[in-house]
């Protein structure tokens, strides 16, 4: 939509620039030199487009690229909070709590309640065991 706004502008610009350049030339002007400045007119605003084309065209890819690294980010998060979840349903002493698992970038967050110190020790360890945690963030509450 970007492209064809512009592409509207340089045209309507172009135009302009055309009619200005017929309207302001002396009366002595050649139809030869009015036209050679309207070409010259046309030309800069071609090339002005033509920057403006490709400074959008790179601000999209840098845009899709961004949107791309963001997706997956997220999948991956949800791949290790997957992860996560599974290892501590896996393990006796804390299967049956009720630990809620968070990941952002990498970061695993634990809350929620646990029986002693040592079970919200023990979450611990088996977060940071899952690929791709860089961090565990234990908000656990013994009680």
């Amino acid at each position: 939509m970007k492209l064809s706004n512009r592409a509207q502008v340089v045209i309507a610009t172009t135009a302009v620039l055309l009619s200005l350049t017929a309207c302001g030339q002396q009366e002595d002007a050649t139809v030869g030199q009015k036209i050679d400045g309207a070409i010259n007119s046309t030309e800069q605003a071609a090339q002005q487009a033509k920057q403006d084309m490709e400074s959008t065209a790179a601000d999209i890819k840098r845009e899709g690229e961004q949107a791309v690294q963001s997706v997956t980010t997220t999948a991956t998060d949800m791949a290790i909070t997957t992860k996560v979840k599974a290892a501590l349903a896996a393990d006796d002493q804390l299967s049956a709590l009720k630990i809620e698992v968070d990941t952002v970038g990498g970061v695993v967050s634990l809350t929620g309640p646990a029986p002693s110190a040592e079970a919200a020790e023990r979450a611990t360890t088996l977060a940071k065991a899952v690929e791709g945690v860089t961090e565990v963030q234990n908000k656990l509450v013994v009680g």
